[in-house]
């Protein structure tokens, strides 16, 4: 079974956020490397793969178990995409954070 992965306005805009804090954070350092922000985004888009055939080895997020959470890890830490299984051909991305924020928005 397949299914079909859709992102929500505010996981996209999460995933624009992480991609310019990643940006800004490299342009003030003095040995910034710019190319970490598109790999950021190759991992987590990596990542999200899994959810096209196996949504349901993820971590649960509530008590429902069709709402999870997919851990992406990227160099020390990672990004963690909080999901929803909507039906038995659909996966919704609700949002996208770094591990280190304190909660989803």
């Amino acid at each position: 079974m397949t299914f079909q992965v859709q992102f929500t306005r505010s996981a996209q805009e999460d995933l624009e956020r992480l991609f310019d804090f990643i940006i800004e954070r490299e342009l003030a350092s003095a040995t910034g490397d710019l190319d970490i922000a598109d790999r950021a985004l190759e991992a987590i888009r990596a990542g999200i793969q899994v959810l096209q055939t196996s949504p349901f080895t993820c971590r649960k997020a509530s008590n429902s178990p069709f709402l999870r959470e997919l851990v992406i890890p990227f160099g020390s830490s990672g990004y963690v995409a909080l999901f929803e299984i909507a039906n038995a051909h659909e996966v919704i991305i609700a949002a996208v954070r770094h591990q280190r924020e304190d909660d989803y928005y």
